[in-house]
C-alpha cells in the first residue's frame, strides 16, 4: 500500500505544482497587461497661462505637466499667431485669454482636431518670434513653454507667414479627416440628413449669461434629434461632429456635398451684441446674398468668422464656381431650403416661442452648397437669459426635437409616398 501512497502524494504535488505554475503565469499576464494598460502616456495638462510684456516685447507662457513640442505659425488678415500642440488637457479656467497684454490683444485654446490642441492669439500688430524654448520643471515649479515675441514690421510677419505656412499645411491635412462614418450608402433608399451641430473644439462659439456654451448645447440637441430620426427608420441621418471637435466651415458643406445630402440642418445657439436682451426665440435662416435685416447680417457675420477663431487659413478656401449649371442647381437648391424652412416654421409655432420674423436670410457660409437643400436653425439666444433657461432644458429640448422632426417627415412626404407606391423589384 506505501507505493499507492506514495504515488497518490507524488500526483497530488504535481497537481498543486501545475496549479501554481498556471496561476503564476496568470498573475504574470495579468501584471503584464496592466503595465501595457499604464504604458498608454496620458496627456500632457495645461495647469496655468499669462501673458507679460508691453507693445515692443510680450512674453507668453504655458505652465505643463510635461514637455511638448509646439509647432508654431502665423496668419494674416487679421494677423494670428497659432500655436499648435499634441493634444493637451487645458486645466485652466474657461475666460483665460479673453484680455491679453502688450502684442497679444486675447487669445483662445482648446481641441482642434482628433489628436491635436491649438492656442490662437490676435495680434495687435506684426510681431516676430524671437525664442520659443521649455523649462523643465524644478522642485515645485511646473514645466513651461515660453514664446517670446517682439514688434516687427509688416514685411517680416509676411515672410513667418510664408515660411511657416508648410509646417501648418501639414498639420491641417490631419484636421476634420474623412471617414467610412462619412461615406454615402450606396442605392439607398432612405432619404440621407445631415445635421451640423456649429462649433465645437477651440470655437465654443456663443457663451450664455450663465456660462453655458453654445457648442455643448447644439452638439446634445443633435444627437436628440438624431435620435427621434432614427426612431422614424425612414432616414439615414449623419453628424458632422459627434465629439467637442472643431470642423471647418467649408469641410462642413463639404460633408453635405460628398454625402449628396438631401437635406443640411445646420444647428446654432447664438448670441447678439444689439438689443441682447430682448432678442430672443428660435429662428430659422436660409441663404440670401443679401440679408433680410440687420439681426441676419450680425449673426451671419459672426457665424462665419469660426474659421477665424480657430486659426484657419482663409486664402486656402475654394473660390466659388460660377458655371451656368452650377448657378441654375443653387436655384433650385434654395427653393427647396425655403420651402424647408417655412414648413419648419409653421410647425415650431405651435411647440416653443419663436422671435419676430422667424425665417430670416444672410450670407451664411456654411449653407453654401450648391445641391444640398440647407437651413441654418437658431435654437435660441443664449445672450437672454430666458432663453439659456429653455437651451438646458429637457422638457423644452423634447419639443423642439419632435417639431423639427414633423417638418423632416413632412418636408420628404411627397417623396416617401411616390417610393412606396413603386412596385418593388
Amino acid at each position: 500500500m506505501k507505493p499507492q501512497v506514495n504515488h497518490a502524494l507524488s500526483a497530488v504535488l504535481r497537481l498543486a505544482m501545475s496549479v501554481a505554475v498556471v496561476l503564476g503565469l496568470g498573475a504574470g499576464a495579468l501584471s503584464g497587461l496592466s503595465l501595457t494598460a499604464s504604458a498608454e502616456p496620458e496627456k500632457a495638462q495645461v495647469t496655468g497661462a499669462r501673458v507679460a510684456g508691453d507693445e515692443t516685447r510680450t512674453r507668453f507662457v504655458l505652465d505643463m505637466n510635461r514637455q511638448v513640442t509646439p509647432v508654431i505659425s502665423g496668419l494674416a488678415n487679421p494677423d494670428r499667431l497659432i500655436i499648435d500642440l499634441p493634444e493637451v488637457e487645458f486645466s485652466i479656467p474657461a475666460d483665460s485669454g479673453e484680455s491679453g497684454r502688450g502684442l497679444v490683444a486675447d487669445w483662445r485654446f482648446g481641441l482642434f482636431a482628433v489628436g491635436r490642441s491649438r492656442v490662437v492669439m490676435d495680434l495687435t500688430g506684426p510681431v516676430k518670434v524671437d525664442k520659443t524654448f521649455f523649462l523643465p520643471a524644478v522642485d515645485d515649479q511646473p514645466a513651461r513653454l515660453v514664446v517670446d515675441l517682439v514688434s516687427a514690421t509688416a514685411e517680416d510677419f509676411r515672410t513667418f507667414v510664408e515660411t511657416s505656412r508648410p509646417k501648418r499645411v501639414m498639420a491641417r491635412d490631419n484636421s476634420a479627416p474623412k471617414s467610412d462614418r462619412l461615406t454615402a450608402p450606396k442605392n439607398r433608399e432612405k432619404p440621407l440628413i445631415v445635421l451640423d451641430p456649429g462649433h465645437g473644439g477651440i470655437d465654443t462659439g456663443a457663451i450664455g449669461v450663465h456660462g453655458t456654451l453654445e457648442k455643448a448645447i447644439v452638439l446634445d440637441f443633435a444627437k436628440l434629434l438624431k435620435e427621434k430620426l432614427d426612431e422614424s427608420g425612414l432616414y439615414n441621418v449623419r453628424l458632422t461632429r459627434d465629439d467637442d471637435t472643431f470642423i471647418p466651415l467649408g469641410r462642413r458643406v463639404e460633408i453635405g456635398h460628398e454625402l449628396e445630402a438631401d437635406l443640411f440642418i445646420s444647428i446654432h445657439a447664438d448670441s447678439v451684441r444689439r438689443g441682447q436682451k430682448f432678442a430672443r426665440g428660435a429662428t430659422v435662416y436660409t441663404i440670401s446674398d443679401r440679408a433680410s435685416d440687420q439681426l441676419a447680417e450680425d449673426l451671419a457675420q459672426s457665424e462665419n468668422m469660426s474659421d477665424v477663431i480657430a486659426g484657419v487659413d482663409l486664402a486656402e478656401e475654394p473660390t466659388e464656381v460660377t458655371d451656368i449649371l452650377i448657378d441654375l442647381a443653387r436655384r433650385e437648391t434654395r427653393s427647396f431650403s425655403v420651402y424647408f424652412a417655412r414648413s419648419l416654421v409653421d410647425e415650431l409655432k405651435s411647440a416653443v416661442r419663436l422671435i419676430n420674423n422667424p425665417h430670416r436670410s444672410a450670407g451664411f457660409r456654411v449653407l453654401k452648397a450648391h445641391d444640398v437643400p440647407s437651413v441654418l436653425v437658431e435654437l435660441g439666444y443664449l445672450s437672454n437669459e430666458h432663453d439659456e433657461k429653455l437651451l438646458i432644458s429637457d422638457e423644452w429640448r423634447e419639443r423642439m426635437s419632435k417639431a423639427v422632426t414633423e417638418a423632416v417627415h413632412g418636408f420628404f412626404r411627397p417623396r416617401l409616398a411616390r417610393q412606396q407606391a413603386l412596385p418593388s423589384q
